[in-house]
């Protein structure tokens, strides 16, 4: 899109050119002091947001360019003496010409600091789960020997990213959930604060303080998608090491976890290192979790006393991913927990076409999976078709529709590592985000 003068006279408004008087003399010789554009041009000029082309014309007849208009933009935005409503026209300017500031060197993500200390972004999300899980018990309730459970679940999620100087911030996350079925959250969780947690970054160095993402990078989520309550360090540029240390929910666990009796939550520590240059991504992660719960997780563990199991978990982790090119992924992972007194490993590989990007309308991409997913070491799975102690495929595709929306239906058809049984899992999400 090109633009004539009468953009320049926008820009000329964000910085405060109406003015009637103006002290300085013409600087282009092009623009004289009768025409209509004047007072606008010359005030720009004064300003330093526009230059001309150095040999005194303006060339206000032509038609500029998006780069020429970002280059205005971007000395628009670096000015503090605007008004809070200019501020506001400005930040539009700055999304519409993001692309070109970033190709001119001109960070957008630093020029906000002229705009309001909090943004905020969201969610709402639908999704809809089938299950279909052959169970011992289930016959005596189904008469068939199926459990059958189906849900679909609205969830409207808040993003609050407040900053505090040129590296802190502090970060916030609200879920409300409602369940269509029953018209409920849930109970107490219908609203919750799952995320609040101050971040500092500087070059090759990251902290975080407060209740914070938990996900294990090294697998791409084989192990954990949820929040702990602690902190982490990530430094290193290409090697990436991370260290965490807190107290994770028992009940953000798989099944098993879920029913802990004895402790909400299990002390953590953690480290992570992930190396990922150009193509390749390698990764590994050492885990201990402390808790009386980890001694009964197991509705299926061996005849030990009880006393005598162990009281925590230790996860041993490895993960593998290479992208053979902007449309094909290959990734793989391996863990164990080594204190386990039986499904204790979990492995997972998986070969992506595309992918959808929600920014990007019109984009796509499907996947397929093989998973085995030991229930006392694949704790907290970020798959959406996860059962719990299962193995088998997981088929997958998504689409962006529209811009900022995305689309996905995966599929699940495996079995239970207990019993043999089948275990099927049909998915479907829809998200809008802004």
């Amino acid at each position: 899109m090109r633009k004539t003068l009468a953009t320049t006279l926008t820009t000329a408004l964000l910085v405060g050119a109406a003015s009637t008087t103006f002290a300085a003399a013409n600087p282009f010789s092009d623009v004289p002091a009768d025409h209509w554009a004047y007072d606008a041009v010359t005030q720009l000029a004064q300003d330093g947001v526009i230059e001309g082309y150095g040999d005194t014309t303006f060339r206000g007849n032509q038609s500029i360019t998006r780069y020429e208009m970002a280059q205005m933009v971007a000395k628009a935005m670096a000015r503090t003496d605007v008004s809070s409503s200019d501020k506001a026209l400005i930040d539009k300017l700055a999304a519409e010409f993001a692309d070109e500031l970033n190709n001119l060197g001109v960070r957008v993500a630093n020029l906000e600091r002229n705009a309001d200390k909090v943004k905020w972004t969201g969610e709402a999300r639908y999704r809809y789960w089938s299950r279909r899980v052959e169970d011992r018990e289930a016959s005596k309730h189904n008469g068939d020997g199926k459990d059958k459970k189906n849900k679909d679940q609205l969830l409207f999620r808040l993003y609050a990213t407040g900053e505090v100087n040129d590296h802190w911030h502090v970060i916030g996350r609200l879920d409300a959930k409602t369940y269509m079925n029953s018209d409920n959250g849930g109970g107490d969780e219908n609203v919750k604060l799952t995320r609040v947690f101050a971040q500092g970054d500087y070059t090759n160095f990251q902290v975080r303080l407060g209740k914070q993402p938990f996900f294990s990078t090294e697998t791409n989520g084989l192990l954990f998608d949820g929040n702990f309550s602690g902190a982490g360090v990530t430094f290193g540029k290409q090697l990436k090491t991370t260290l965490e240390a807190g107290r994770w929910n028992l009940a953000d666990g798989n099944d098993a976890l879920g029913a802990a009796k004895n402790d909400k939550a299990a002390n953590y520590q953690g480290i992570m290192l992930n190396y990922a240059p150009h193509k390749l991504m390698l990764g590994a992660a050492y885990r201990h979790l402390g808790s009386d719960d980890f001694k009964s997780v197991s509705s299926y563990s061996n005849s030990k006393e009880l006393a005598d199991r162990e009281d925590s978990a230790q996860l041993w982790s490895l993960g593998a991913a290479y992208r053979f090119d902007r449309n094909w992924n290959l990734e793989g992972a391996y863990a164990e927990n080594t204190k386990a007194d039986n499904f204790k490993t979990a492995h997972n590989v998986q070969l992506s076409y595309k992918g959808a990007n929600k920014a990007n309308a019109g984009s796509w991409g499907m996947y397929a999976a093989y998973r085995y997913l030991g229930e006392n070491v694949a704790l907290n799975s970020t798959y959406d078709t996860f059962l719990n102690n299962t193995k088998g495929w997981d088929f997958g595709m998504d689409y962006a529709p529209f811009k900022n929306t995305y689309a996905a239906v995966w599929y699940f058809d495996g079995k239970q590592l207990a019993n043999d049984k089948n275990a099927k899992v049909l998915y479907g999400r829809l998200s809008y985000y802004f």
